[in-house]
Order: C-alpha cells, then sequence, then structure tokens
C-alpha cells in the first residue's frame, strides 16, 4: 500500500530539525517516506512527487522549511491531503520569518503551522499520527499510552520549596 506520511524538507540541512519528527514516527512504527524538494529549486519535481502521493498511499504531508518557507504551501496548493508545516529556525530571524511564511496561507489552501524549530517537529509527528489514529486503532492505541506516559511523569515531579 505505500507510506501513510510523507516528511518534505526544502533542505538537506533542515534534518537536524526533522530528526526530531523522525525519531517519533519511529518509536511509534509508523509507515513514512522522506525527500528533499525544494518550492523555488525543484519546483516541477515536488509538484510531480505531491500530485502522485496517494498513489503511494500517503494520507498526510509533514513539510520543513526555513526562510521564505513556502514548501508547505506549495504542497498544499497541490493536494487535498492534510499538510503540517514545521518552520525551520533560521540564523536571521530565529524563525520568524518561517513561522509567518507557514502559517500566513491564503483562503483555500490551509496548512497546520507547528512552533518553530524540534518542538514543532515532534508536533507536527504527533499531530499526523493523531490524524492516521482517526482511523487507525493501532496507532490511536499508542497515542493514548504515549499521553498517558507524559501524564504520569508530570505526576512524579516533586518539588521540594
Amino acid at each position: 500500500m505505500g507510506r501513510a506520511i510523507s516528511i518534505i524538507m526544502g533542505s538537506q540541512s533542515d534534518l537536524t530539525t526533522v530528526k526530531e519528527a523522525i525519531d517519533l514516527l519511529k518509536k511509534f512504527k509508523a509507515d513514512f517516506e522522506i525527500k528533499v524538494l525544494s518550492a523555488h529549486r525543484s519546483p516541477k519535481e515536488l509538484a510531480q512527487y505531491v500530485e502522485a502521493a496517494s498513489e503511494r498511499g500517503i494520507k498526510v504531508f509533514i513539510a520543513a522549511a526555513g526562510g521564505s518557507a513556502a514548501l508547505a504551501g506549495v504542497v498544499a496548493a497541490h493536494s487535498v491531503l492534510p499538510v503540517i508545516g514545521i518552520p525551520i529556525e533560521t540564523k536571521s530571524l530565529k524563525g520568524l520569518d518561517s513561522l509567518l511564511s507557514t502559517v500566513q496561507m491564503p483562503g483555500g489552501i490551509p496548512v497546520a503551522a507547528m512552533a518553530i524549530g524540534k518542538p514543532g517537529a515532534k508536533n507536527a509527528a504527533i499531530f499526523a499520527l493523531e490524524i492516521l489514529g482517526i482511523t487507525d486503532k493501532k496507532i490511536k492505541s499508542r497515542l493514548t499510552a504515549f499521553k498517558k506516559e507524559m501524564r504520569i511523569k508530570i505526576k512524579k515531579i516533586k518539588i521540594k520549596a
């Protein structure tokens, strides 16, 4: 059937951030594929890849890009599948440029925008799993256990004043 999640990075340098999503998806034994395609440097290849995604079994996209961060929007423009954007932290503007580019989509071309950087990558993976968990009972069960584990860790914290 193919992979359920497609992770697209605008540049290989985005892997440092995206690794958070990859590690979490591996932990959940999720089916995913990874590709480096640029909205600006390889637009035709990106469009072809996105338009053929359903045939490969893709159900949700995670798109990570910095700077102008057009990647998630371009993916959304070429698909009716959900798109989750990860704004990559940049040196010049600390990722604010990426965040604003990801979140400021025109009406009719939605992109779910996560936090800047590694926390956003982790949340993108969780959000993609939540989308898949609507119809996949195994993923839903793993998510329930994951959130229970987080709750237990927090409850165990003791602060001495």
